[in-house]
């Protein structure tokens, strides 16, 4: 078993990470895992959060989760040394969305940001995610303070975690791909370019930003002394002037990173999309910290339905299966247009415990609710009266019967009564005139 720091830039309660987070809780063996739920203790809604939580690990990853609550400093000596026990503990310790800034507080002058450290350089595990990720360097991201309340850009003082296990001198940001705007540069954990420019110049001239994109993980391992990328997108290096993306499936020595050096691969800062959106906490109390955006498609989600495998968002899935509903009923499908709907509703259980989905999940709702309507539309068609449906052809046959008798071209009279009676409409001479039943629908 050796030490791991796993950072990830979002999707820590996603079905995009449930295969890494299999294959990081092998490396744990039976010791006890704790979550810790400092980034979001301030929320009213942190008992929800946590719920949802301990759900996704027993429910998608198979592993029991223990809460470790410390939302604020406690000053009950028990109930503080009570909580740092439980830590000690632990060989796999969890914290993700939320507010760095608040969660960098709470810690602060504590014996929490020691004894993580003892987790991982002691064999266990940290895995840190989303808004806890920001504090791991020695400086951090006041994302909400930047982005929601407009305070000018600037650092705040990090843990300095990734040094102190792995003497490298890392500024980690998570949500390094943000692009749920469209319109306006939201990388950078929502900072754009346009912000991290000026921070990144303040850096000391030994530091390097590490960039992790959503729904994605890093994997710094001490016993082996390497750097792992994992899931749906890169992690970059950016140092200076210049940086470097390394996508998923990339494992180089640990010491490698931030090494500038004349290896290619090596561009201009700033190069790349810009995205936007609504930023950390913008769908209200439910959305836990900084949001994201979709990531490309094509991680092991684990799980079985077409919803949620593959998608790198919810609302990604909820697109593509609105899309396999309208060509399904385009194609007269409606077999393929019911599987759809349920897939979709597969898909809304399957991110339930995501803490990040914010506007997703309001979106899958939508096209949730309008296929079902869109399919009761075609239910009213096919619910109607089936003698309504057919009595216009009907009559007009009779009519054309009525005229043979009439003429006495009994022939044709008896061909238009078979082929009534073929199609399913028993038709009755009686001397008012000839009247019909339909005998089967």
């Amino acid at each position: 078993m050796s030490g791991l720091l796993v950072i990830m830039g979002s999707g820590e309660t996603a079905p995009t990470m449930v295969k890494p987070h299999r294959a990081i809780f092998e490396r744990v063996g039976g010791r006890p895992a704790a979550l810790l739920d400092t980034p979001y203790g301030f929320q009213t809604n942190a008992d929800d959060i946590s719920a949802r939580a301990v759900a996704y690990f027993a429910q998608s990853v198979g592993q029991s989760v223990d809460v470790v609550s410390w939302r604020e400093r406690p000053t009950d000596p028990v109930a503080r040394e009570r909580a740092v026990a439980a830590l000690r503990a632990a060989g796999w310790i969890f914290a993700g969305p939320g507010s760095p800034t608040y969660t960098l507080r709470q810690w602060a002058g504590t014996a929490i940001p020691d004894v993580i450290a003892a987790t991982v350089t002691g064999g266990g595990v940290a895995v840190f995610a989303s808004a806890a990720a920001l504090t791991l360097g020695s400086h951090a991201v006041p994302v909400y303070e930047i982005y929601k309340a407009g305070q000018p850009p600037a650092w705040t003082p990090g843990l300095d975690l990734v040094r102190q296990v792995t003497g490298l001198p890392a500024v980690v940001i998570p949500h390094w791909d943000n692009a749920e705007g469209g319109t306006h540069d939201t990388r950078y954990s929502y900072l754009g370019e346009r912000r991290l420019a000026p921070l990144a110049a303040q850096l000391p001239a030994e530091a390097f930003i590490l960039g992790v994109d959503e729904h994605t993980a890093v994997l710094l391992d001490l016993a082996d002394r390497t750097a792992s990328v994992v899931g749906n997108g890169g992690a970059t290096i950016r140092r200076g002037d210049r940086s470097r993306v390394y996508p998923t499936g990339t494992e180089l020595p640990l010491d490698q990173l931030g090494e500038l050096g004349d290896a290619p691969g090596w561009t201009p800062t700033g190069v790349g999309s810009a995205g936007g959106a609504a930023g950390p906490g913008a769908a209200g109390e439910t959305d836990a910290g900084p949001g994201r955006a979709g990531a490309s498609a094509g991680a092991d989600t684990g799980g079985g339905s077409a919803g949620g495998a593959g998608a790198g968002s919810l609302r990604e899935a909820a697109d593509r299966l609105d899309a396999a509903f309208a060509a399904a009923l385009g194609g007269s499908d409606v077999e393929g247009a019911v599987a759809a709907v349920l897939e979709l509703e597969q898909a809304l259980v399957d991110w339930s415990s995501d803490t990040l989905t914010g506007g997703d999940g309001a979106h899958a709702h939508s096209l949730l609710r309008g296929m079902v309507v869109r399919l009761g539309e075609l239910a009213r068609v096919g619910a109607r009266d089936p003698r309504a449906v057919v009595a216009p052809f009907v009559e007009a046959l009779l009519a054309v019967r009525r005229d043979a008798r009439a003429a006495r071209d009994w022939e044709t009279s008896d061909r238009v009564r078979d082929a009534l009676a073929g199609a399913g409409v028993e038709v009755r001479d009686e001397p008012s005139g000839a009247t019909w039943l339909l005998a089967r629908p």
